[in-house]
């Protein structure tokens, strides 16, 4: 929890800083991040999440020694998938972004992001790839120190990219994306040389076996674990960067208000991710170990923690959301919106978290098909076509769009659910 709370942390400082260089500047980097977060959440991290019941089942049936193959072999498919991701990044994002009706003065600024963040594409594939490995063997203080160190690079790195200072020019949106690229490559060399080198912290990891030469076997078998994992997660960050273009249509102000609530609500379920992602490796260990009834024990865990987490978030949404949009942003049609739509957020919290924990548990299992096929139909089937009959169709503008967001959420926890309890049932 805490590693995912420092690595979103990252993101809260970086809109921070552009929502001080005025709402335009806000408004575009947000729609280049709901852009550049489709490829990253259901390319990077999406397909490198095949690590964690990879590796979680080998340890818990006690073939640790076999764990580093596989690790060789996520880091060349992470940065292999990574230059894929930013190669169309940088040439169909920005003509995606031209296409969308959006304000034609965010369009240089929004382009400016996009050609800065493509470099952070492949820094990500190998990050994710080396703290699925750690985590899937239970060892998750690396990837939180990683995660705090770029959350204390962003400001440093961040600040003088995007003001300018000394020498360095104001780059504003590009120096948002290139702070971006920066902090995460020096993250993921820095985890890749800890994994090689820190023995002591992975005892049994035997680093004389593998190679470096890409194995078809073991890339196999990670992506067919892991595609239908990043589509499902590119299906549900489809969901909301649609709703950010299709807000972006309605102006600078409910696209910079539904930035911000979104930003917030992303933070917060930092802490229902990274329970999930304990689910995954405790679900997995128990798969590997032949353990049925753990495996259950181990999901309903995760559900009964994720209920409490929500509920605390649903209080800091109703009871703080005013004073939360001011850190943002010093415009007053801008903090009285993100208010309403962190109303908003309250309920959709809860449907996230569920459907988040049940995923995780299935995730464990390996069962990632299904899962993809029920996030189609609820993300897109349902979600997105509500929200933009409520914001545009109906006149409800942003708050309808939460709203429909959430009937999507809700549908996604239910099947998920009850599709964990039958499995292991």
């Amino acid at each position: 929890m805490a590693g995912q709370l420092c690595a979103m942390g990252g993101g809260v400082v970086d809109t921070l800083l552009a929502g001080h260089l005025g709402r335009d500047i806000l408004a575009a980097v947000a729609l280049g991040q709901s852009m550049w977060s489709l490829l990253m959440v259901g390319g990077s991290l999406g397909l490198m999440m095949s690590m964690q019941p990879s590796v979680a089942q080998l340890d818990g049936a006690g073939r640790r020694a076999e764990v580093w193959p596989v690790v060789q072999q996520g880091i060349l498919l992470g940065a292999g998938a990574g230059v894929l991701l930013a190669i169309v990044q940088v040439v169909l994002a920005p003509i995606l972004a031209a296409s969308m009706g959006l304000p034609a003065r965010l369009l240089p600024d929004v382009r400016a992001y996009l050609y800065a963040s493509a470099a952070s594409l492949p820094a990500f594939g190998v990050l994710f790839a080396c703290r699925g490995a750690s985590e899937g063997m239970s060892v998750t203080r690396p990837s939180m120190l990683s995660a705090l160190a770029g959350l204390l690079m962003v400001p440093v790195v961040g600040y003088p990219l995007m003001y300018g200072l000394g020498p360095i020019p104001r780059l504003a949106a590009f120096g948002s994306g290139l702070t971006l690229s920066v902090v995460t490559t020096i993250q993921a060399i820095g985890m890749v040389v800890w994994m090689y080198r820190a023995r002591r912290t992975y005892p049994g990891l035997d680093r004389s076996r593998g190679g470096w030469r890409p194995d078809r076997r073991t890339i196999g078998a990670l992506v067919r674990i892991g595609v239908p994992m990043g589509l499902m997660l590119a299906m549900e960050v489809g969901m909301f960067s649609a709703s950010t273009l299709l807000i972006g249509r309605l102006g600078p102000v409910p696209v910079a208000a539904h930035s911000i609530a979104l930003n917030v609500t992303s933070l917060l379920y930092m802490v229902p991710l990274g329970l999930s992602m304990a689910v995954t490796v405790r679900v997995g260990r128990a798969v590997g170990e032949g353990d049925r009834r753990g495996t259950r024990i181990a999901g309903l865990a995760g559900y009964a923690l994720v209920a409490l987490t929500q509920c605390v978030v649903v209080a800091i949404n109703v009871l703080l959301g005013r004073p939360i949009a001011w850190l943002y942003t010093d415009d007053p049609s801008v903090v009285a919106l993100t208010a309403t739509l962190l109303l908003c957020a309250a309920l959709f919290s809860l449907s996230d978290g569920l459907q988040g924990v049940s995923a995780a548990a299935l995730r464990g299992m390996k069962d990632t098909r299904v899962p993809m096929l029920i996030a189609a139909l609820a993300y897109w089937g349902i979600g997105l076509p509500c929200g933009a009959w409520l914001a545009i169709g109906c006149g409800y503008g942003a708050p309808g769009m939460w709203i429909g967001l959430t009937s999507g959420l809700s549908f996604a926890a239910v099947l998920l659910t009850v599709r964990f309890l039958r499995a292991t049932g």
